[in-house]
């Protein structure tokens, strides 16, 4: 089974800067793009960023573009989003996924693999 794993969310201050990272664990698999979505109680799952591997071309939500990168390591199907000014409307669960045949990748369908999860805060 494969498995990914979220790490490095946690409680901050508005403007603050949070590391998420997020590797796999179990059954080895293979992927051509990895994403961070956010989710909040009540609401849909919400697109953040993506990365795919050919190439190294990004993707962003226009609420994130230009605070959060997102970037990773292909052979290892490892992905991180490093997140900057963080606002209180970035509180939410963030998930990190990937795909191998999926290319649109601002919808949560698209996506084959999913972490658990992991919270983030921001405080005013």
């Amino acid at each position: 089974q494969v498995r990914l794993v979220e790490s490095g969310g946690g409680l901050v201050q508005a403007g603050d800067s949070l590391r998420l990272s997020c590797a796999p664990s179990g059954r080895t698999f293979s992927s051509t793009a990895m994403a961070w979505f956010r989710q909040v109680p009540g609401k849909d799952r919400q697109f953040v960023a993506a990365i795919r591997w050919s190439g190294g071309i990004t993707y962003y939500s226009d609420s994130v573009k230009d605070r959060f990168t997102i970037s990773g390591e292909s052979a290892k199907n490892t992905v991180y989003l490093e997140m900057n000014s963080l606002k209180p409307e970035d509180t939410a669960v963030y998930f990190c996924a990937a795909t191998y045949y999926g290319r649109n990748y601002a919808l949560a369908a698209t996506w084959d693999y999913w972490g658990q999860g992991t919270q983030v805060t921001v405080s005013s």
